[in-house]
């Protein structure tokens, strides 16, 4: 399996589907199926039954998963593409748009 060039923490705009032009942070992301949640992105209703967790239950509003094509990672506010090269004997994050390590 390739390295995902999106990770935890980033900050990313939607490209494309629903919520195009929506930006937010990765809350998680599922390596294997390749798709990431982003917060206040791509938003479904739950029916939740009572549970000791939720004494109420009821409608829900939550994030749901977006494959990982249908973001692009913002760098300074400006979306770029993300590409990879060993500094030293590590391998960094590149922004392909201005060439300045991620992290």
């Amino acid at each position: 399996m390739s390295a995902l060039k999106i990770k935890k923490g980033d900050t990313v705009r939607v490209i494309a589907g629903k919520d195009k032009d929506k930006e937010g942070k990765v809350l998680a992301v599922d390596r294997k199926n390749q798709r990431v949640l982003v917060e206040n992105v791509n938003m479904v209703v739950k029916h939740a039954k009572p549970s000791a967790a939720n004494q109420q239950g009821g409608i829900i509003n939550k994030e749901a998963y977006i494959h990982i094509s249908n973001v692009m990672l913002l760098v300074n506010g400006t979306p770029t593409r993300v590409g990879f090269k060993v500094d030293g004997d590590k391998k960094v994050r590149v922004a392909k748009a201005t060439g300045a390590v991620i992290d």
